[in-house]
């Protein structure tokens, strides 16, 4: 559960990826210190930004730039990829078809998946059977998003490390059955500045996301420099911005590493608002479990937590998954 806390921690992870695949990880004291730390994150916040990780900048930043160019071009341009049942739930999506608790966000987005071929996962992933769709224009736009998500995969994985040793597990506890072929979600979003008139604000819905929690292991967001959107929910109920940090990504733990840690970590409360009056771009990457994985909190984390396990039985991830999908979008 969070606490009061009143500003998200900044972690540099990079000693951590420095030693990921040395076998004695664990006993290096600068890995000790980025465990501690994220550990301390998890508990705490469920939050924490990412300094030193590794990925490219420039790389970071042609992604935005790509993701501009698209939601800048007409609407019929977009609908060319318009997100179908047909389509697995993949491709454009415009204002308002993402629904969160019954009410349509204030942004549109391109809704991208790991593949899945047909039969792959019998009737669990035949909702999800398809191929991701991609804009022809920026022409560059499928391989530089398919370059930036196997990044941000192993970036995940390694922090997923980390964060094994951190709840007293092998740093591998998240592999094999759980995560050793991890499904990923990948969302490029565009949130519209407030319009005005006049000089008064004229929002239909400020939200451009409401509140919610995260699916699954781990999430990578990616967002604008300049604008402050993204909202993070305290244990008083105050919400606390997300400011960006030029070269950090924001992460947060999902509801997946809730139930692994049998409740140590928080999957926290996070919001959209942006009161900017420019567009704002946000890529967020979700890393998940196996997309078959039957998740159940880990047997280090019921001993941590008195013998009780705190979830009564195991979440199979794809149906969690398959089932929000289907009741997240009017199309």
């Amino acid at each position: 559960m969070p606490t009061d806390f009143k500003s998200l921690p900044v972690i540099d992870v990079s000693p951590l990826l420095a030693k990921c695949d040395d076998p004695n990880l664990a006993q290096d004291p600068g890995v000790c210190e980025v465990v501690k730390q994220l550990d301390q994150a998890c508990r705490e916040t469920g939050f924490f930004y990412a300094k030193c990780h590794g990925i490219p900048d420039s790389l970071i930043k042609e992604v935005k730039i790509a993701a501009h160019n698209f939601f800048h071009l007409p609407y019929e341009e977009k609908l060319k990829i318009k997100m179908t049942t047909a389509s697995g739930y993949r491709g454009y999506q415009r204002l308002g078809e993402n629904i969160t608790k019954g009410i349509p966000d204030m942004h549109e987005a391109i809704d991208c998946y790991r593949e899945i071929n047909g039969g792959m996962y019998g009737n669990t992933g035949k909702v999800m059977e398809g191929c991701n769709q991609w804009p022809l224009d920026p022409p560059n736009f499928k391989l530089l998003m398919e370059e930036y998500i196997r990044l941000c995969t192993d970036l995940s994985r390694k922090i997923m490390r980390g964060i094994a040793l951190a709840l007293g597990a092998s740093p591998y506890a998240f592999e094999g059955e759980i995560a050793g072929d991890a499904f990923w979600v990948n969302r490029i979003i565009g949130y519209p500045g407030i319009s005005t008139a006049n000089g008064t604000y004229m929002p239909e819905n400020d939200i451009g996301c409401g509140a919610h929690t995260d699916y699954g292991l781990l999430t990578l967001v990616n967002q604008d420099d300049g604008i402050t959107a993204l909202q993070v929910r305290n244990k008083s109920g105050e919400w606390i911005s997300a400011a960006p940090i030029p070269g950090t990504f924001v992460c947060n733990i999902g509801d997946m590493l809730k139930i692994l840690s049998n409740g140590l970590y928080a999957s926290t409360l996070h919001r959209v608002v942006n009161n900017s009056p420019k567009y704002r771009v946000c890529i967020a990457f979700f890393y998940e479990t196996n997309f078959d994985a039957a998740v159940e909190p880990l047997d280090v984390c019921k001993q941590r937590t008195g013998g009780v396990k705190n979830f009564d039985k195991a979440v199979v991830y794809g149906e969690h998954l398959t089932s929000k999908v289907q009741t997240n979008f009017v199309m």
